[in-house]
């Protein structure tokens, strides 16, 4: 039985990948069911949902409460048309989206929570939504998105001016009951560029310098009068532009949100990035999204943090699947899917994983978050490809959490459950012959929450103590020939 093992350790990625699941356009798909599909977990989750806790039909879904209500688009309804955040004053953390949460931190990715809310809640709502957050880690918080637009009640509430000073409060309050979670600014970034400024820039130079991230949000195409219009050579609620055009507005936005903060740089993401293939059809769709990566590596600046895929499954045309219309649990997958998975699996979008030094178990692992946490790494020697390639897991190891890495592919292990199959980490990535392979393991928090008792960081980071290996089972032959 090994006794020693070799510490190991996840560092962020060149440039992080994040993933959108579940909005108004889709229902949120289960960590385990994305996983299988993309053969890695993401750098983090976002989840789409709204706080409208003044209004009398709150907290019903704005398309089931007004639900005989004449729309002709997707935000024609008093709130937001998202899934209601059922926490906050008065609220509960027994359902959405906090078992969505729950789901994205078990299988070892941070949470991406976007929120539209109400700019006229008082400070006890935002210091109840602070409090719901303090269990779930590193956190990032994105707050009214696409704020200098026109289309979100909130903007429909209030001026610019009245939305910008509401960031900054919420910001406020954020840092002193949830220093967990750190805030993305969403604007609509520069548009025109002759003047190289933000989109409504005065009402926002505050949040800007107060935020801790800057994104913007850049459909290289959207129908963005979908599902109320099919996108046609004679309509005109859709658009697409030249991948480079994109690229060099998003760079031109991280260049002046610099610009406003004296020359200082704060992490650069793109927290909604896709082609719309309602308008590019499924082939130019993954031509454009893998052009746009393709930017990504050249640019030697490296002033991109991350982008945010929008998204896993999606009732119309900007998903890696596509709803069946017969059974929504059931996607279609699209083209670019494959062309996304690839792109995940190069080294400039995976996180690091670097060897520390030998440790004797029983042996503490540290979950920080996908981009800081430690492990441990176990050699696996293999003659050839093999037939048989599974874990089990007995005594204490069967209520562990693990997320595990094996020639390049990641599978996890759930609380109760004693085996694992590792043969899907050979079906397309065969061994060539006798090689050493490392296991590495890591234990993200098995409900999903950080616990307060483990010490006084307990607000970044979740510690789980190994006292044994799983039993390793390679066969390198069928059983019967």
């Amino acid at each position: 039985m090994m006794s020693k093992v070799k510490g190991v350790k996840l560092t962020p990625a060149q440039c992080a990948v994040d993933l959108s699941d579940g909005s108004e356009r889709g229902l949120y798909v289960n960590q385990d069911y994305i996983l299988q599909k993309l053969h890695r977990p993401h750098r983090a989750i976002n989840l789409m949902y709204c706080y409208y806790p003044l209004d009398e039909a709150w907290p019903k879904r704005a398309s089931e409460a007004y639900a005989d209500m004449e729309v002709h688009g997707a935000w024609d309804y008093p709130y937001d048309n998202y899934f209601p955040y059922l926490g906050g004053k008065d609220g509960n953390r027994e359902g959405e989206p906090f078992t969505c949460m729950r789901d994205v931190r078990r299988h070892g990715q941070d949470v991406i929570l976007t929120l539209t809310c109400d700019p006229h809640v008082t400070d006890d709502h935002i210091i109840a939504i602070a409090k719901d957050l303090r269990t779930f880690g590193r956190v990032m918080l994105r707050m009214n998105h696409e704020a200098s637009g026109s289309w979100f009640s909130f903007n429909k509430r209030a001026s610019y001016e009245e939305v910008g000073a509401f960031f900054v409060r919420f910001h406020k309050i954020i840092k002193e009951y949830a220093p967990n979670v750190k805030m993305i600014l969403c604007l609509d970034g520069v548009k025109d560029e002759e003047s190289g400024k933000l989109e409504q820039e005065e009402a926002f130079i505050e949040a800007v310098k107060d935020t801790d991230i800057w994104s913007v949000d850049k459909y290289m195409a959207l129908n963005w009068g979908y599902p109320f219009e099919v996108a046609e050579k004679d309509n005109f609620q859709h658009k697409r532009d030249e991948v480079k055009y994109t690229y060099d507005m998003t760079k031109m936005s991280f260049d002046r949100y610099r610009e406003i903060c004296g020359g200082a740089t704060k992490p650069m993401v793109m927290s909604e990035f896709n082609s719309d293939g309602d308008v590019t059809g499924p082939y130019d769709q993954l031509k454009m999204v893998r052009e746009f990566c393709e930017l990504l590596k050249a640019d030697q600046e490296k002033w991109f943090s991350a982008f945010t895929f929008y998204q896993f499954r999606d009732d119309g045309r900007l998903g890696l699947e596509i709803t069946d219309p017969n059974n929504h649990d059931v996607g279609v997958e699209q083209p670019v899917l494959a062309e996304y998975r690839n792109i995940i699996k190069e080294d400039f979008f995976k996180p690091g994983m670097d060897e520390t030094e030998e440790k004797e178990l029983p042996v503490t692992l540290r979950w920080g978050g996908s981009e800081d946490a430690e492990g441990i790494s176990m050699d696996l020697h293999f003659e050839k490809d093999p037939v048989f390639a599974e874990a089990n897991f007995t005594g204490a190891l069967k209520d562990a959490n693990l997320m595990m890495e094996l020639n390049g592919r990641w599978f996890y292990k759930a609380p109760g459950v004693t085996f694992i199959d590792f043969m899907p980490a050979f079906f397309d990535k065969k061994i060539e012959g006798p090689c050493t392979l490392k296991l590495n393991i890591f234990a993200p928090p098995a409900t999903g929450e950080n616990d307060p008792s483990q010490g006084d960081d307990w607000q970044e980071n979740y510690y789980y103590t190994l006292t044994a290996l799983p039993e390793i089972r390679l066969r390198f032959e069928p059983i019967v020939p």
